[in-house]
């Protein structure tokens, strides 16, 4: 947990760097308006927005001293919008100096160091927001002769009782002279007084009379005719900005990357090239052409995988969000629920990232809902009162495992196949997990006959699904009555550019992106078995189904003695996809089919291989799924009836 909260923190400062650059831009602007009746109303807009964003994620963090000075600052900021005080250049040295505390403030909570004292800087905001110039702590005004005096009042509780205050303090003095500057300061023991710098005729019987009221007055040395500034006490620059982090926007990133594609395939065209012209090379020469196409092919590679690296995000960003809607959704059902996360430094790219929020969303909505039992329920079953939600994200290879899992009531099997056929849902003859999800993940399925804010309206599981192929990943659901229910997802590093296995099925060549494949095998066409339900082969000590590409692609191919095969999925859920043979490994760029009309379940997108034609890239996952001996048997039976 203390790594996620210092990447959380890292962000937070990150972004008040942003907004403090923002500040200090917007504040050279809003000068030009001193001494109009009001400031230009896009700079104190941009103004107000920033000390109002500081404001808010200080308090997010519990940096109170922030968000209070931003607060009053904010205020300040408030009053010269709506006309209530006028912008002078002491208005404007406050408003400086405040953001120079707020500065150094952060810097101390960064380092860290002691929090920095804002009570003077809060204390001339309100005063300067309440008065105008005449209480500005660092005006400075032309004003009539005489001597010039400093006076120290320090309040207390008992003058406070008395009705003796700061404001009446000052009328004294209006009355008797022109306040100069007034300016709060801080004594050794940490009591706040207020100096200020009068020039005018103090009587010696007034300043007598004032002592019994808090009040300290003498004169001061320089009695120029100039204005007496008020005394800032020096403090070392803050060190703000890092040069760590670099904000991007991710379209840069996205045309870096695209770029980096067309860097693939133009290598990759350069290598047919190349190869075509070996034969009337010497093979001195040919060596060379050989080295300078190795090393580039693998600077190449570092280069990708250097911008890959850039696009890489935590998955924290998708975790630090549930807690809080879990805390939400705990209040509205009275469930008790706790979160537990581990593995958010797991990185994966920013736009899958984006992508995944509402889904791992729907599933922790889901868990509290459905899954989570009432803390009688879960009492009467013998658990403890309080559910458990676990988050948990691993990276193994080019893939990233996010679990969902919760202690919950498990999914009820019957339940979810009764209101299938109240669909009207077709419910396979062997119903295991895999088929469960099917069901639930069907468009129009809940098991809630009626909606409400956290149940949803029966098309999120679809929806969730749907995202998580799209993004050429897969959906895992594993429960156990009474126990508890996961959700896996299995989701690609990125998308952009990936490691692929090159397979040829008749005359055709497709694309396999490496990370869905868990193995590779060489089968002997003798010993694939015909069933029931399909085709066998046995695979370290069970049976395996096995899918023909050449059938689901209705692709013409010859017989063969021996065959490859990719190795897709886990557990019982595994099945192998035979192809007529591997060609090899290639590096590809994925041009992914967006266009819904001719977008076909188990083609994940295009790429190309540098011949200048198109090869298609096979969803793997996708195509198993899709020809599961279940479903075969149902459409050869469907073919039968039709004959």
């Amino acid at each position: 947990m203390t790594d996620f909260l210092d990447t959380f923190l890292d962000d937070y400062f990150a972004e008040c760097d942003e907004h403090l650059i923002t500040v200090r831009r917007t504040l050279l602007a809003l000068e030009s308006s001193v001494g109009q009746s009001r400031p230009d109303p896009s700079v104190t807009e941009e103004l107000f927005r920033a000390f109002h964003s500081l404001k808010g994620i200080a308090g997010m963090v519990e940096h109170r001293e922030i968000e209070t000075l931003a607060h009053e600052m904010e205020t300040y900021l408030r009053a010269l919008r709506e006309g209530e005080v006028r912008l002078t250049t002491g208005g404007m040295d406050t408003l400086i100096e405040a953001t120079r505390t707020l500065e150094h403030a952060i810097a101390a909570r960064r380092h860290p160091e002691q929090p920095i004292d804002v009570e003077p800087a809060i204390v001339e905001l309100r005063q300067i927001a309440r008065a105008g110039e005449e209480a500005l702590p660092t005006s400075v005004r032309a004003v009539a002769s005489g001597p010039s005096w400093q006076c120290f009042f320090t309040p207390s509780p008992e003058l406070i009782a008395r009705g003796i205050n700061v404001d009446g303090v000052r009328a004294r003095l209006r009355a008797n002279g022109d306040i100069i500057s007034a300016t709060p300061v801080v004594s050794e023991g940490g009591a706040i007084a207020f100096r200020f710098v009068v020039r005018g005729h103090l009587g010696e019987a007034e300043r007598n009379a004032w002592r019994a009221d808090g009040m300290v007055c003498s004169t001061v040395a320089d009695d120029s005719p100039t204005a007496v500034p008020a005394a800032v006490p020096e403090r070392p620059a803050a060190t703000l900005s890092t040069a760590n982090y670099v904000r991007v926007d991710l379209a840069r990133l996205d045309d870096l990357m695209r770029m980096i594609g067309d860097l693939v395939i133009r290598r990759a065209r350069l290598a047919e090239t190349v190869a075509r012209v070996e034969p009337r090379l010497a093979s001195t020469d040919w060596r060379g052409i050989q080295e300078n196409m190795s090393a580039l092919e693998r600077q190449l590679r570092e280069l990708r995988e250097g911008v890959m690296r850039v696009r890489l995000v935590p998955v924290g960003e998708i975790f630090r969000r549930m807690p809080f809607v879990v805390r939400d959704l705990a209040r509205e059902t009275g469930k008790r629920v706790k979160v537990d996360v581990s593995g958010q430094a797991t990185e994966i790219d920013k736009f899958i990232v984006e992508r995944m929020l509402d889904p791992v969303l729907h599933v922790v909505r889901n868990a509290v809902a459905h899954g989570l039992e009432t803390v009688d329920e879960r009492i009467a079953a013998g658990k403890t009162p309080e559910g458990a939600i676990t988050l948990t994200a691993a990276a193994a290879g080019e893939m990233v495992t996010i679990e969902i899992a919760d202690d919950g009531r498990g999914v009820d099997a019957e339940r979810v196949i009764a209101r299938a056929r109240v669909a009207g849902l077709a419910i396979p003859a062997h119903v295991d997990e895999a088929a469960i999800l099917e069901l639930i993940a069907s468009p129009g399925f809940s098991t809630r006959e009626a909606t409400d804010r956290v149940s949803g309206r029966g098309f999120g599981m679809a929806v969730v699904r749907s995202t998580v192929q799209e993004l050429g990943g897969t959906l895992h659901l594993a429960s156990t009555p009474g126990h508890g229910t996961r959700f896996t997802f299995e989701l690609p590093l990125t998308l952009a550019i990936t490691d692929a296995l090159i397979a040829r099925v008749g005359g055709d060549t497709f694309a396999v992106p490496q990370a869905s494949v868990r193995e590779v095998i060489e089968l002997d066409a003798a010993a694939i078995h015909a069933v029931e339900t399909g085709e066998l082969v046995q695979y370290r000590g069970g049976p395996l189904p096995i899918v023909r590409l050449s059938d689901v692609l209705a692709i013409a191919v010859k017989p063969a003695g021996r065959l490859h095969a990719f190795v897709v999925g886990a557990g019982g859920g595994s099945v192998a996809l035979v192809v007529d043979r591997i060609v090899g490994q290639r590096e590809i760029v994925v041009r992914s089919t967006s266009d819904p009309l001719i977008r076909v379940e188990g083609i994940a997108g295009a790429t190309d291989l540098g011949d200048g034609r198109a090869v298609l890239i096979l969803d793997a996952a996708a195509l198993a799924r899709h020809a599961r001996p279940s479903q075969l048997r149902g459409r050869a039976a469907r073919a039968r009836e039709t004959a």
